[in-house]
Formats: structure tokens, sequence, C-alpha cells
């Protein structure tokens, strides 16, 4: 299989925080559109395409199109910006970072992440103090008159970091969950055949609570839910073996257990079945903390035999997340196999 590392540095990089996804939604929907029968967009703003199939089984599929980041929360009068989260950022991975301020006046201004303390030249015998989000400030190069005249509370703020190939990996801000997007659209690519009707889901502020799965569920009525997402990569130094979670270059994940869901232990087995059917690569993922769409989706109406496939990503929630392509492209070719054959699947307790 050959990437189409074009169209996922377009993904990556379409800015669209929780709430904010309606330029990543726009791409989402041109592509969807040329891969299913039909698509519409709910009111909180998820993308529900359907792909039409033989059978009365309905598979949801689940990426989700925000990524992390801010919003600005105050203006000072000197025109330095405060910002306020929207996600789960480390204050530690972000001092001295460039951003985008995308202004409500149309346009996008590039400035930097500084923290509100002394310059190390100046701290003399002092330790410099552990930081918080509370700490950083925005500086846009222009006065305070020309900041008010562009910006104002509550527009949107992305990390300023392009998708670039590294080696064997890609590496860029908001794979999380971006790279998950681009496993839909290519595993929809990639199909050959299918019985069940597929449901391609676009969700919406994930990020904040998992919020569109639970919308979208409510509509699709799904009999299986899939949600797609990255997993932890802690194999690098200062981790011990047994808290690496997934291994970048394994293969793609098929999530057991996270604090938002337990998958459903026949529909594991079934991935695992394909998988090997198939010469997929896979690791097996146990993830004590965190979750994903899933979580949300299993719980809608009366419930619906529910699991993730997750790509491994070394560096979650930083500007500089890294994912093995050959891992990416198992995922792809998993889900796409899954599909070939979900008709088959006896999730029944």
């Amino acid at each position: 299989m050959s990437l189409n590392i074009e169209l996922l540095k377009k993904i990556a990089e379409t800015p669209g925080i929780s709430g904010r996804e309606d330029r990543v939604r726009a791409l989402i929907l041109e592509e969807l559109r040329a891969l299913t029968d039909e698509v519409s967009v709910d009111r909180l703003g998820n993308i529900i395409a359907m792909k039409r199939g033989k059978s009365e089984r309905r598979v949801m599929l689940a990426a989700h199109m925000d990524e992390i980041g801010f919003i600005v929360k105050h203006i000072d009068n000197k025109g330095f910006i405060r910002i306020q989260p929207v996600g789960g950022f480390d204050a530690r991975v972000l001092v001295a970072q460039r951003v985008l301020v995308h202004g409500y006046a149309g346009q996008t201004l590039r400035g930097v992440l500084m923290p509100s303390s002394k310059p190390i030249h100046l701290l003399g015998a002092e330790q410099a103090a552990a930081l918080k989000l509370d700490d950083l400030f925005i500086d846009l190069g222009l006065s305070n008159e020309e900041v008010r005249a562009n910006v104002e509370v509550g527009d949107m703020i992305t990390m300023d970091r392009t998708l670039e190939v590294v080696g064997d990996m890609v590496v860029s801000k908001s794979l999380d969950d971006r790279a998950s997007l681009f496993v839909m659209l290519e595993a929809l690519r990639a199909l050959q055949h299918h019985e069940v009707t597929i449901f391609a889901v676009a969700t919406v502020q994930e990020e904040v609570g998992l919020r569109g799965a639970g919308t979208a569920a409510y509509q699709v009525q799904p009999d299986v839910s899939v949600a797609l997402d990255i997993t932890l990569a802690n194999d690098i130094p200062g981790g011990a073996d047994q808290d690496a979670v997934t291994r970048l270059g394994d293969g793609t994940a098929i999530k057991v257990f996270d604090s938002s869901h337990i998958s459903n232990h026949k529909l594991v087995r079934h991935f695992r079945d394909v998988a090997k059917q198939h010469n997929i690569r896979y690791q097996l993922e146990v993830l004590p903390r965190g979750g994903t769409d899933a979580g949300a989706m299993q719980r809608v109406r009366e419930g619906s035999p529910t699991i993730t496939l997750s790509t491994p990503t070394r560096y979650v929630h930083t500007v500089n997340e890294m994912i093995q392509q050959a891992d990416l492209e198992a995922s792809i070719n998993l889900l796409a196999r899954y599909l070939e054959d979900a008709h088959n699947g006896d999730y029944a307790f």
C-alpha cells in the first residue's frame, strides 16, 4: 500500500479545535461524498455518511475531527493574549511554540506562546517554577490597537506546525485524531466488497467529553460501533516495558480496555481473526487512562457491541505526534478487511 501523504498532510494541517471544526469538516465532507451514497451534517456538526449494503446490520465508524488547542480568554492593554485551553495540552511542551490565532476579522495571525516569568538570564540562584497553562501568553508582535482590530475573546488558536515525513514516520500536530479520519477514508477506498451498511461518521468535540459521538449514534442506531483513534506508544527512553501500551512498528492496535469502555470481547476476537487471516500485524491494547468515541457510542439507546481500532502514536497531545507509516497502513487494511467480513460477526451474549 502506498500512503497518500498529501491527503494526510492536508487533513492534519487544517485547523479545527473542539466546537470550531468548520474547515476540517468542509474537507472531510468533500472526501466522503465521493466514497459514500448519502452524506449529511447533524445539528451538532457531525458528518454522517452512509454506504449502503445488502444486510440489515449497521456498522458505525467514528473518527473525531477536533484537535486540542485554545481560545482567546483575554487581551490585556498591551495586546498580549491570555488563553483558555480546549482539550488536554501539557504546559511543559508549549513554551516558545509558535501558534496561529484565527481572528474574527478573517486574518490568521502568527504568534509566539511564552511564559510570564523571568528569562533565565535574570533568575540567578532562583529555581524556575513548574509552568501552568495560566502562566502562558501569546505575543502577536502587534500593538494593542492592531490586535483588537483583528482578534476578540473566543477566537480559535491552533499550533503552527506542519506534517513532515521523518524516517519511516510521519510527525505532525493533531494526528489525534486526523490520522484516524485518514484511516476511515482510505479504508472506504480500499473496500473490495461489503454486505453491511456502513456509517462513516466524522465526530465533533471528542476532546472535551465525547460529545459528538453520542448524538450521532443516537441517530444512526448502530448494530456494531467501531471508534477509530490513536493510542499511546510509550516505547521511548524513561518508561517501563510494561507501561508501553503499544509500540511503533508492531502494527495496528486492537483495544481491549480503556477508562471509557471495555471492548466487546467477541468483537475483539473477530478483529484478531480477520488480522490473522490477512497477515496484518496487530497488537492488543490496554490503556489505563483515556477514552475514545466508543465510550459514548456503546451506551446510546439499547447499546451496541463496541470496539476501538487504534493507531500507535508517540508524543500524544504534543505538536510532534509521531506514527509509523506501516502501522497506519495496518490500521487501514484491518478496517477494510473487517468491514468486508462484518456481516459474519456474532456478538450476542
